[in-house]
C-alpha cells in the first residue's frame, strides 16, 4: 500500500493557480477580517467568504511580507478586500519576524519551551540593540484543508468488491489445532490458493450490500477488514499463517490478496465537469444521524466519472403534502428539494464513493440526494 503525502501537501495544493472558472459567489455574510484559531480548517475558512469553498485560490492574494504563502496557521489574520473591482484576501502573519530574518546575524529562535517558560538570553547587534527571534512552529501544526482524522480509518478499509470478487475469492474451511476460530499467530486452512507467486493476503469480512435505491440493483459489497496473513504453503486447501488480526478470524472468511493502493491523500476539491444525480445510500463509523465530517456512501464511482477531490451538493428530497382544497383523490403535492449540506468524495470505487460531509446546513439522512453544484 503506497501513501503519497508531502510536508504541507494539502494546504500547497489548495493555494493552486488552477481554479475553476465560474464567477466567485461571495457570502454576503462575510466578514472584513478573519483570525485563525487552532481547529480551523482551509475548508472552514473560506466558507466564510465564498458559497463554494473550492473557489478559494482565486481570492488569494500573494503577500509579499510572508515568505511561503501556502502556510497557514493560528493566529494568521486574513483580510477581505476589493482591489480592482475583484475580490481578493490576503493574510498578515501572526508573527512579525520574516522580513528580518536575512538582517539577523544568525537570528535566535524560540522554541516551545522558551513560549511555556520564557527565554532569557538574546543575541544583540554591535551596536547593542537586540536582533529579532524566529518562532519555530512544526509544519504539521499549519491548518489542513480537512480534518483528516475524519477519514483516515476509511483510506485502505473497508473496500468495496464486485459480487464476482467476491464469490470467487478464496475462503477459510478450518483451523490448525482444532480451534473454532483463530488469531495472531494461529495457522489457518484456505481453499484454495494454487500459486505460490504471491505471499501476502488479507482476510475480509462481507459487510453491507449496496444497491441502488431507485432499481434495486447490486452495486457492490462491503469488505470489511479482519486480518493480514502470510501464505506459508499453496494449494487446496493453502496453510497461511496469521500476522495480523483485528478480530476473530472465522470459518468461510473470504481472503484476498492484500492491496497495493496507491492511496492519494492530495485534495483539492472542484465540482464535476458532467451532470452528477446520485443518492445517499449508506453511512459509515456506527452513527445513526449524519452531520459534518461524517462519511457516507454514494451511488455513483469512477464508471460515472467521479474522481477524488469532486464536490457534490446534497439536498433534502421534498416531501408529498396533499392539497387541502383539492377534490381528487389520493391528490399529492411533492414540495420542493432543499439544500442541506456538501460533501466531497476522497475514495470512489467503480459503482459507489465514499465522501466526507464538509457541510451540513439541516439534518442529512440516507437517500438524501447529491448532485453537481
Amino acid at each position: 500500500m503506497t501513501f503519497r503525502s508531502f510536508p504541507g501537501f494539502i494546504i500547497a495544493l489548495i493555494f493552486s493557480t488552477t481554479i475553476c472558472a465560474e464567477e466567485l459567489q461571495i457570502n454576503p455574510s462575510h466578514p472584513n477580517q478573519y483570525t485563525v484559531v487552532k481547529g480551523d480548517t482551509l475548508w472552514d475558512i473560506s466558507a466564510k467568504f465564498l458559497n463554494h469553498p473550492w473557489q478559494w485560490p482565486e481570492l488569494w492574494k500573494n503577500n509579499a511580507q510572508i515568505g511561503n504563502p501556502n502556510l497557514i496557521y493560528p493566529g494568521d489574520t486574513i483580510y477581505f478586500s476589493i482591489v480592482n473591482g475583484k475580490a481578493q484576501l490576503s493574510l498578515t502573519r501572526n508573527e512579525q519576524l520574516y522580513s528580518s530574518l536575512s538582517k539577523a546575524n544568525g537570528p535566535c529562535v524560540l522554541k516551545e519551551d522558551d513560549l511555556k517558560h520564557g527565554r532569557t538570553e538574546f543575541l544583540t547587534s554591535e551596536d547593542g540593540k537586540l536582533l529579532p527571534c524566529i518562532r519555530e512552529i512544526p509544519i504539521k501544526e499549519a491548518i489542513s484543508l480537512i480534518p483528516s482524522s475524519a477519514i483516515a480509518k476509511y483510506l485502505s478499509s473497508p473496500k468495496v468488491v464486485s459480487e464476482n470478487e467476491l464469490n470467487n475469492s478464496p475462503y477459510v474451511i478450518g483451523f490448525a489445532g482444532e480451534h473454532l476460530l483463530a488469531g495472531m499467530g494461529d495457522r489457518v486452512y484456505v481453499r484454495a490458493i494454487d500459486s505460490s507467486d504471491s505471499f501476502s493476503y488479507t482476510t475480509y469480512r462481507k459487510g453491507d450490500t449496496y444497491t441502488n435505491p431507485e432499481t434495486g440493483e447490486i452495486l457492490g459489497y462491503e469488505a470489511k477488514y479482519v486480518a493480514d496473513m502470510k501464505l506459508e504453503q499453496a494449494g487446496d486447501p493453502a496453510t497461511l499463517l496469521i500476522t495480523k488480526a483485528s478480530g476473530e478470524i472465522r470459518m468461510g472468511d473470504r481472503i484476498m490478496l492484500s492491496p497495493e493502493e496507491d492511496i492519494n491523500l492530495n485534495y483539492f476539491p472542484k465540482p464535476p465537469e458532467q451532470k452528477i444525480l446520485g443518492s445517499i445510500i449508506s453511512v459509515l463509523g456506527g452513527v445513526s444521524q449524519i452531520g459534518q465530517y461524517n462519511v457516507v456512501v454514494i451511488d455513483k464511482g469512477v464508471q460515472d466519472g467521479i474522481q477524488i477531490g469532486h464536490e457534490l451538493d446534497i439536498y433534502k428530497r421534498g416531501k408529498l403534502t396533499r392539497d387541502p382544497y383539492t377534490t381528487q383523490k389520493d391528490a399529492a403535492v411533492k414540495l420542493p428539494d432543499e439544500q442541506a449540506g456538501t460533501l466531497m468524495v476522497f475514495r470512489p470505487f467503480e459503482r459507489i464513493s465514499y465522501a466526507l460531509v464538509m457541510k451540513a446546513h439541516h439534518a442529512i439522512h440516507i437517500l438524501d440526494k447529491v448532485q453537481t453544484p
